[in-house]
């Protein structure tokens, strides 16, 4: 086999957006063209011959007809074969290239047309006001006596600089190109002879929707009977999927440097090459890493403020003074009642380490902490909007539209037997349209009434866990280990945060399949509607399992239950009360579990999964070799599409469980944080791995994703925003009604010097046993115990108004209240000036984007008006000698010998795209609109 030839010495990078080692590993890496080691290799399409002779028969008889089709649409194929697997190779010559590029608009790089048309850089007012002012005598001496300092300031700054960004040497900046929305009739604003014009992300891009469009038989007339990926559902073909530029060990290409420089947990420091990224992956995987890591990037100064929160609670804790009261009173007993039907009494000083750790989440910083993460949450919205604004800049989406995305596949072939009835506005095309009263509307009632259902089980869930903590607690007691009423809670909050854990992740399991069922159900039209409504079911689902029994600890458990001798019983059972360290203890132990326990079994899964898959594949699959190879240096013994085939497959919606993930711990960082000053630094540690395993799972163990184009991070935007504002919400109301909070202010300014002095008999009302016939029998051994305490603020036994609730009980609740009002306005209205002082674009990239439409709106005009001149020439001199088929070619210069040159490059005819958009061609497989 021969090396394809490549002419190294015409690249030129102001040009040719690939970088050098494209030239490079084409002449290394044979695997990655056909046999005359010319043609790329732009999709791979593997089947393995079935042992049953009927089905064999019929699915060679589908491969058939689809590769024939595929030929009619103008690929080329090759077949080899290899261990019993054969691989059908795919190629899209320039005419497919062109013809779908034209019907799916892409945006394709710009000729160097004008060089006196560049994008003029804006000044800075700073540097301009410095040079202003040094100019005065005065500051002219401090300008040179500063210099020296900063200078060496600025040079330490650098240094620290250089190792935490990029890499330019591994990964060098691109050069800047306009681009256009490709058409053939404007063919000569691009330079499509370029080798890298329609890179590998491109090409593999337009054979996967041509993929995705042609029918096969069936037995029936099926609606669905079209499309790879119902062959691969079927068993037909084993895989399809793009090639791997070479192996992650294979010096020269960018997997190697990608898994070296970026997917290594030795870099966690450094900036990500997120350009390197999307020109591998496409926009939609690069887009997701851009945003985890500015999110990792931004919980930088959370982690670091939660910490000195917590940092001053613990150097703080010897100074509390309730904490003294339970811990040093050791010539005072307080006898508490019982927190259950199956406790005993209980002494207070036992809550001695409790207390201690409800102080280091509830105490003054609390408050502060719980403002800032407000904030701190609009600011990394704000900010990442910005921030996208110029990644959308640079990947140039900035023209992309979601309206002119093309109808899903699914959708047009179950609405095939209905005739075209509405018009896009967009696209001019006619669609069918789905019947409301016969199709949308029993869909979407059918889709409620099952999520419906699916949240009601996950509140069952929840009882169950209630349940078996309340079961847990009465056999800890009864077993008589000695174990303290305290201690006993405690275990089993823990444990029942646990089994919590576990359910969920079996609930999450069953309600993924059931949403994707439901929302293919509801006939979306587009990929971005269908993945929209799947995402916020999914997560409407997701945030109730998860949060459900967090919101029960804050909010609820132990608020409605009464006093000794008449509590509030459900099913004649009394309910949970908190344990002795407050529900604040407990709420954080349920997060501590929830959210790092989630954290912690993820990567554990991430990483071992995909290998156990792989090996799960190669057994399906009956291959011979070991699965090693498939990410070892290549040898010469496989070739990359054997070794691509043993890699597991990366879905369309592959990202959505990696969103998923990062959004819920977005939640518990936010929402809850009041009551788990430590999730901002818990989250980032994770994240910082997290990053770097996504990466090395995409580059390791899954075939290369083929490029999807997105403009944003679409609906979780909207997801994270609603998280933000409820954060303020639940924060408010966890300081005001779970902590302390509010009743030591009230007892501070009641209190003659503003201490806490007698803080704890002010929370504890006293109840007389004799008062209650189950109080009466579990002090029969002890008759020294005439009476209890417990935590509330209620009348005491002697007074005429025995235990109902005191005036300060009133006090306290209105305090709290207006706590509550004060603290959600007074954020709110900060929010609101932080999105208002912060643009959701600058001005400079709002200027610089209006410059590049000018200059690209000029070179479109300029070269218009030259190709009208030379028309005109043209037409002009066939005028006057009719027998010449053209101009004398001394006439012709340069440009439009280029438009001529063009204009016989341009063979295929408006029709045959016609057709393709119309679904009137039956070599397109779906007859409609199929696009």
């Amino acid at each position: 086999m021969t090396e394809p030839t490549l002419d190294t010495n015409s690249y030129d990078e102001r040009e040719c957006s690939c970088p050098r080692e494209f030239y490079q590993r084409a002449e290394l890496n044979t695997s990655l063209f056909f046999a005359d080691c010319k043609r790329s290799i732009d999709f791979v399409l593997a089947y393995k011959i079935n042992s049953h002779a009927p089905t064999e028969v019929e699915y060679a008889d589908k491969r058939r007809i689809f590769e024939e089709r595929l030929i009619k649409q103008g690929l080329e194929v090759e077949i080899s074969h290899l261990d019993q697997i054969y691989f059908v190779k795919l190629h899209a010559p320039l005419e497919v290239l062109r013809r779908y590029a034209e019907i799916l608009k892409l945006r394709m790089p710009m000729k160097e047309f004008l060089s006196n048309l560049s994008v003029n850089e804006r000044s800075n007012r700073l540097q301009y006001a410095a040079q202003c002012l040094s100019k005065i005598p005065g500051l002219s001496v401090v300008k040179t006596s500063t210099k020296s300092v900063f200078s060496s300031l600025k040079t330490v700054w650098q240094f620290f600089l250089r190792n935490i960004y990029v890499d330019e040497n591994l990964f060098p900046k691109r050069a800047h190109r306009f681009t256009a929305i490709y058409s053939r009739d404007k063919e000569y604003l691009f330079d499509i002879r370029q080798d890298c014009f329609f890179t590998t992300a491109v090409r593999s891009r337009i054979v996967e929707f041509i993929l995705d469009r042609q029918r096969f038989p069936a037995k029936r007339d099926s609606e669905m009977a079209f499309g790879i990926e119902r062959l691969i559902a079927m068993g037909v073909y084993c895989a399809a999927y793009p090639l791997h530029d070479g192996d992650i060990m294979e010096v020269g290409t960018m997997r190697e440097l990608l898994y070296t420089n970026w997917a290594s947990v030795k870099k966690w420091y450094r900036y990500q090459p997120l350009d390197d990224i999307k020109e591998y992956f496409g926009v939609k995987i690069g887009l997701y890493f851009a945003w985890l890591g500015y999110y990792t990037y931004m919980l930088l100064l959370a982690s670091i403020v939660g910490l000195a929160c917590f940092l001053y609670s613990w150097i703080s804790l010897k100074n509390y003074v309730p904490v003294k009261d339970i811990c040093l009173r050791s010539n005072v007993n307080i006898t508490m009642c019982p927190l259950c039907e199956w406790c005993e009494f209980w002494d207070l000083k036992e809550t001695c380490n409790y207390a201690k750790i409800t102080y280091l989440i509830d105490n003054p910083s609390t408050v502060f902490f719980a403002v800032f993460m407000s904030f701190w949450a609009t600011l990394f919205l704000e900010l990442w909007k910005r921030y996208s604004a110029e990644i959308t800049h640079r990947w140039d989406l900035t023209g992309f539209d979601v309206h002119e995305e093309h109808p899903r596949p699914q959708y047009l072939a179950r609405l095939k037997n209905i005739k075209p009835t509405r018009t896009d506005y967009v696209t001019n095309i006619k669609e069918p349209t789905v019947p409301f009263w016969r199709m949308k509307l029993p869909a979407t009632v059918f889709s409620f009434s099952v999520v419906l259902l699916l949240i009601a089980s996950a509140f069952v869930a929840l009882v169950a866990v209630v349940v078996y903590r309340m079961s847990l607690v009465a056999t800890l007691n009864n077993d008589r280990s000695g174990m303290t009423t305290s201690k006993a809670i405690v275990v089993a909050t823990s444990a029942a945060a646990f089994v919590n854990l576990c359910l969920l992740y079996v609930l999450n399991y069953l309600y993924s399949h059931l949403a994707e069922y439901l929302t293919e159900l509801e006939m979306w039209r587009t990929q971005t509607q269908f993945d929209d409504s799947l995402t916020l079911k999914i997560y409407l689902l997701q945030f109730v399992n998860y949060y459900a029994s967090i919101f029960y600890i804050a909010f609820f458990k132990g608020k409605y239950i009464g006093h000794p001798g008449q509590y509030i019983k459900v099913f004649q059972y009394r309910q949970e009360e908190c344990s002795s360290g407050g529900c604040l203890t407990e709420l954080c132990i349920q997060l501590a579990i929830i959210m790092i326990g989630k954290q912690a079994f993820n990567t554990i899964l991430e990483v071992c999964l995909p290998m156990f898959w792989r090996r799960v594949l190669v057994i399906k699959v009956g291959l011979k070799k070991l699965i090693g190879n498939a990410v070892k240096p290549n040898k010469g013994k496989d070739e990359r599409w054997m070794r691509d085939f043993k890699l597991l497959d990366w879905g369309a919606r592959s990202l959505f469980p990696e969103y998923l993930e990062m959004v819920l711990q977005y939640g518990f960082v936010t929402i809850f944080v009041a009551a788990f000053p430590l999730a901002p630094f818990f989250a980032l540690l994770n994240n910082i791995l997290e990053m770097r395993l996504d990466a090395k799972k995409l580059l390791t163990h899954h075939k290369r994703a083929v490029s999807q184009r997105v403009r944003d991070i679409g609906v979780w935007y909207r997801i994270l925003d609603c998280i933000g504002k409820l954060s303020v919400i639940t924060n408010g109301f966890i300081i005001a009604f779970t902590s302390d909070m509010i009743p030591r202010w009230v007892y501070r300014y009641k209190s003659e010097n503003g201490s806490l002095d007698g803080y704890l008999d002010f929370t504890l009302s006293e109840f007389k046993i004799s008062d209650s016939a189950e109080l009466r029998r579990l002090a029969s051994d002890s008759s020294n115990i005439t009476t209890c305490k417990y935590t509330d603020f209620r009348e005491p036994p002697n007074s005429p108004n025995q235990y109902t609730y005191s005036d300060m009980y009133f006090i306290i609740l209105a305090c709290r209240l207006a706590f509550v009002v004060v603290f959600e306005n007074f954020v709110a209205l900060v929010m609101i000036f932080v999105r208002w002082c912060i643009p959701d674009m600058s001005v400079e990239l709002r200027d610089q984007i209006r410059r590049e439409i000018y200059i690209t709106n000029e070179i479109i005009i300029n070269q218009e008006a030259q190709r009208a001149r030379f028309e005109r020439s043209r037409r002009m001199s066939m005028s006057r000698n009719p027998s010449v088929d053209d101009v004398d070619a001394a006439s012709v210069t340069e440009p439009n010998l280029k438009l001529i040159q063009m204009e016989k490059l341009l063979t295929a005819n408006e029709i045959e795209m016609d057709s393709i958009i119309h679904g009137e061609n039956s070599t397109t497989g779906i007859s409609g609109a199929d696009c």
